[in-house]
């Protein structure tokens, strides 16, 4: 089993920076694909990045292509997305979420497991 903890979130204004971490507890962080999803009052929750086991490979929403950056430190047990020149329409939850299956995957309903989430709030 695997806990999640994200932190990093805050209050931001529009073209500005965050950087979220997601801190996992557990032996097997390396056997896990990990993702981010966001989720905005009122809306269902999306599919944000996702990278790999090894770290070699990431997958982005085109929403956030170009901005966002996913990456691993399996040594430290943490995923990171740094986000930059953020938008309004990125205000959210954002959740991490770890997924045990052999592909990598956008759908919610594929990871096994989720943080509690980290509120971010852009400012215009």
């Amino acid at each position: 089993q695997v806990q999640l903890v994200e932190s990093g979130g805050g209050l931001v204004q529009a073209g500005g920076s965050l950087r979220l971490s997601c801190a996992a507890s557990g032996r097997t962080f390396g056997s896990y694909h990990m993702g981010w999803f966001r989720q905005a009052p009122g809306k269902e929750r999306e599919f944000v990045a996702a990278i790999k086991r090894s770290g070699g490979t990431t997958y982005y929403a085109d929403s956030v292509k170009g901005r966002f950056t996913i990456s691993r430190d399996n040594a430290k047990n943490t995923v990171f997305l740094q986000l930059n020149s953020l938008k309004a329409e990125d205000t959210g939850v954002y959740y991490c979420a770890a997924d045990g299956s052999g592909t990598v995957s956008s759908a919610p309903s594929r990871y096994d497991y989720w943080g509690q989430g980290t509120q971010v709030t852009v400012s215009s």
